[in-house]
């Protein structure tokens, strides 16, 4: 069992840069792949991007990469997503979740296959 808890996010103005924080409870924090989703009003979760167990596999959805970076620190038990060159369709709720997974090199992209999830932190993205 694991607890996730996002925090940073808030608004900026277009072009501006976020770093949203996922800490997670308990000490196999290095055995989950981590994703983060987002949702914005009146629209399906999306992938937005995962990591790999000990941080060697990453990858981005078309929408976000080379603007996003997902990174993990697994002696804090934590994930990190650095969103730079912000636009106003980034606005959404972002979550984090994290899969058990057997395989050190796996992530996943569709959420049904994330086993935990945090509670959401908004981002707000002004024009």
């Amino acid at each position: 069992q694991v607890q996730l808890v996002e925090s940073g996010g808030g608004l900026v103005q277009a072009g501006g840069s976020l770093r949203l924080s996922c800490a997670a409870s308990g000490r196999t924090f290095s055995t989950y792949a981590m994703g983060w989703f987002r949702q914005a009003p009146g629209k399906e979760r999306l992938f937005v991007g995962g990591i790999s167990s000990m941080g060697t596999n990453t990858d981005y959805a078309d929408s976000v990469k080379g603007r996003f970076t997902i990174t993990r620190d697994n002696a804090k038990s934590t994930v990190y997503l650095q969103m730079n060159s912000l636009k106003p369709e980034d606005t959404a709720v972002y979550y984090c979740a994290a899969a058990v997974v057997r395989n050190s090199g796996t992530f996943y992209y569709t959420e049904r296959r994330y086993d935990y999830w945090g509670q959401g932190t908004q981002v707000t993205v002004s024009s």
